[in-house]
């Protein structure tokens, strides 16, 4: 496969241009540039450039408002409400970090409903920086039916991503993000563009049939991982980023959306932590290594985003391996 190095903040440039190009105005696109760049350099390519056509496609359209001002509001002593102005989320992200942080170290406990948003990212970067602040959080979000309940024959979940971070004082902050499905829809589209096939048990075609081709399975539907257990987690998910915040379901997204291949307007929730208002204020942080170093201690096991962060020095250092073929989309969406 034909590549091209680029550095990660040729990368954000080319983000930020193409998105202008199709009618962000700046402070949006750089925000959601930022977040392309930073997937790209964490070897997270699924959520990086080749997302670029979705995000103009859903601009272009006028789905989404590229101009969008958010506006962030105290709605209870620990619960802020993002209203993203039916823009991308990542600038309404951005904007409530700070007051999210405050607020938990104020109440010990916050939460942050985000509504009226786009969202196409990975939740792990919303979550990295929250933890780098000294404070623990969950983020979820729900997309559009792609996911089988346990026991049903269609679509009905998103692929439901929750994601957690954990604060770490000499070290990175421990932080996953998983998709309620056995693998992310992205990293379906990724093996669909490399024409590659599936490993056994990811989904099935539009007959229900189980299927290893990734554009089948697109074209179908995924399987919750661990059957039952999975299938009630992506539900949680739908319940806490639509019910409770007043945003939709995956599938109410669904009937509202335009079919343009960007993302529907629905709502993200995020919980943030102080753990040293807990009533461990001076241990917890050891106490969580004793866990860390038993887990490593063991041949082959590892902390969850060590990948990630590996991947983040090498491309800080080397640059980032963009295929020629997402290049060529680029440009194209350009002219």
């Amino acid at each position: 496969m034909s590549e091209k190095i680029l550095q990660v903040s040729e990368i954000k440039t080319l983000a930020s241009e193409c998105l202008q190009h199709y009618g962000c105005d700046e402070r949006n696109a750089e925000a959601v540039a930022d977040v392309i760049a930073r997937a790209e350099r964490d070897g997270c390519h699924a959520h990086g450039l080749m997302r670029l056509a979705g995000y103009t496609n859903a601009l272009k359209s006028g789905k989404v408002n590229g101009k969008a001002k958010p506006t962030i509001e105290s709605i209870a002593p620990s619960v802020l409400r993002a209203n993203g102005d039916q823009g991308y989320a990542p600038l309404a992200l951005a904007l409530a970090r700070e007051p999210l942080i405050a607020t938990a170290r104020k109440q010990g406990i916050a939460a942050l409903a985000l509504t009226e948003t786009h969202h196409f990212a990975a939740l792990w970067g919303e979550v990295e920086p929250i933890a780098r602040a000294g404070i623990c959080a969950l983020a979820c979000v729900s997309y559009m039916p792609a996911v089988i309940p346990a026991g049903g024959s269609g679509p009905l979940y998103g692929t439901n991503p929750l994601a957690f971070g954990w604060p770490r004082a000499d070290a990175p902050p421990l932080v996953f993000d998983q998709a309620s499905s056995v693998v992310a829809r992205g990293e379906v589209m990724l093996a669909a563009r490399e024409g590659r096939e599936l490993a056994p048990g990811i989904g099935v075609d539009s007959e229900g049939h189980p299927s290893n081709d990734p554009q089948a399975v697109l074209d179908g539907a995924l399987l919750a991982f661990g059957g039952h257990k999975g299938s009630s987690i992506a539900m949680m998910i739908e319940l806490f980023a639509g019910a409770l915040i007043g945003e939709c379901f995956s599938f109410e997204a669904a009937a509202r959306d335009n079919k343009d291949g960007g993302p529907p307007l629905g709502g993200e929730l995020i919980i943030a932590m102080d753990p040293s208002r807990f009533g461990d204020a001076l241990g917890w942080a050891s106490h969580a290594e004793r866990l860390f170093e038993q887990i490593e201690a063991q041949n082959g096991a590892r902390l969850p985003g060590d990948r990630r962060y590996r991947n983040r020095a090498q491309s800080m250092a080397r640059g980032v391996a963009v295929p020629a073929s997402v290049l060529s989309t680029i440009d194209a969406l350009l002219q």
